[in-house]
């Protein structure tokens, strides 16, 4: 498989700053004539594991994959709407994974055989990260293929 058609791959959490790294990604992808694949790892939160607690008429809890399925749906075609000429976005193929978030981004990569991977980060420094490492500390140290990471424009 040659460099043009390797996807991007792009994890997101659908904040900002990952609609941003989305966004980046998108542009890079349409320069370089590759596709984009956009991740979302759906974790476990400890109080109820397999289920996300959802707010509305009446407080449910769902599975997780589905409520996550639903709001990737959401975000990209929120991302497509404001965005209605990014053709990379357009042919965005979609990935949900359930797991930890730096093995399942590690794992997706290299399933799909990804040229590069593109995340956001929250840009955050101090004792903790140095001594933990964030997710995309993470991937950026155990990554088989180049990673961008793109920083929030958001102040800290």
């Amino acid at each position: 498989m040659s460099d043009k058609n390797r996807p991007i791959l792009v994890p997101t959490d659908f904040s900002p700053t990952s609609e941003q790294a989305l966004l980046f990604a998108a542009e890079l992808a349409r320069k370089l004539g590759n596709p984009l694949t956009i991740l979302h790892v759906v974790h476990d939160p400890g109080g109820a594991p397999g289920y996300y607690a959802v707010t509305g008429r009446n407080k449910q809890l769902r599975k997780m994959e589905d409520v996550a399925t639903e709001m990737l749906d959401e975000f990209m075609i929120r991302v497509r709407e404001k965005h209605p000429k990014n053709t990379a976005l357009k042919k965005a193929a979609t990935m949900l994974v359930v797991g930890l978030p730096v093995n399942r981004i590690l794992e997706s990569a290299e399933k799909i055989n990804a040229r590069m991977i593109i995340m956001g980060s929250q840009g955050r420094t101090g004792l903790v990260n140095a001594l933990l490492g964030t997710k995309a500390q993470q991937v950026v140290g155990l990554a088989k293929v180049p990673v961008t990471i793109v920083k929030s424009e958001e102040p800290h």
